[in-house]
């Protein structure tokens, strides 16, 4: 199944034309905001950052090629905020932001709020997915492995995975373990952490591509060992 969100390689999408070195972070003052109130609603708990990538991945074809970068952002925590019921739709209508002038009830979640002075020092922290785990290596440097095929969620339909379709049934060699980290299939549906070993894999781009611009370069993705089998 082709993901309107996978659109790495895709035939028709034409090349990626970087933007300038020099340019601004946001090049309008709401992008900024969009940013900090995702922020901020991530530092409730009611989601994980797998949840939040699945979110966005899960708007319509028609939305997700239609918005810009930060309206896919706003969009999917807008759905968040209401599936995880730390809003209503009401809350978020026009008519709802009326009423809410001047209402002094507070919010269950409030003692969670991540206030301005607060910021540097949380995001400083970050967020690691490195975890202990009793699931042992089975791949070592060097080895040759295959992507699984095809390049979708193993645990549920139509689900969130890190394994992007053109590397689906490539063949590749393991570069690094990076340790044992959060497996995002499993996280992204509330389904716990399971964590994973995690490895750097090496591809040759004459094997993710048909017709690379420079067929000698090597890609490096980050894949869980879910996603590999042996050679």
């Amino acid at each position: 199944m082709t993901r309107v969100h996978d659109m790495g390689g895709r035939f028709g999408d034409g090349p990626v034309i970087p933007d300038p070195a020099e340019g601004p972070v946001f090049t309008a003052d709401w992008h900024a905001r969009a940013l900090a109130v995702t922020l901020a609603c991530g530092a409730l708990g009611q989601w994980n950052i797998d949840i939040s990538r699945h979110a966005r991945e899960r708007l319509s074809p028609q939305d997700y090629t239609g918005f810009s970068y930060y309206e896919i952002w706003i969009s999917a925590l807008t759905d968040l905020l209401v599936e995880r019921g730390v809003l209503t739709r009401a809350d978020l209508s026009d008519q709802g932001t009326k009423t809410g002038q001047g209402d002094d009830t507070v919010h269950p979640l409030a003692g969670r709020m991540l206030k301005a002075e607060a910021v540097v020092a949380v995001l400083a922290q970050g967020g690691p997915a490195n975890r202990d785990s009793d699931t042992a290596p089975k791949f070592s440097a060097g080895q040759a492995v295959r992507c699984r095929h095809p390049a979708e969620s193993g645990l549920v339909d139509g689900g969130h995975t890190r394994l992007p379709v053109y590397a689906a049934g490539a063949r590749g060699y393991i570069h690094r373990l990076h340790g044992t980290h959060v497996l995002p299939d499993s996280n992204a549906h509330d389904l716990g952490e399971a964590p994973e070993p995690l490895y750097a894999v090496r591809f040759a781009a004459s094997e993710l591509w048909a017709h690379p611009e420079h067929r000698d370069d090597q890609v490096i993705l980050d894949l869980w060992q879910s996603y590999l089998e042996p050679l």
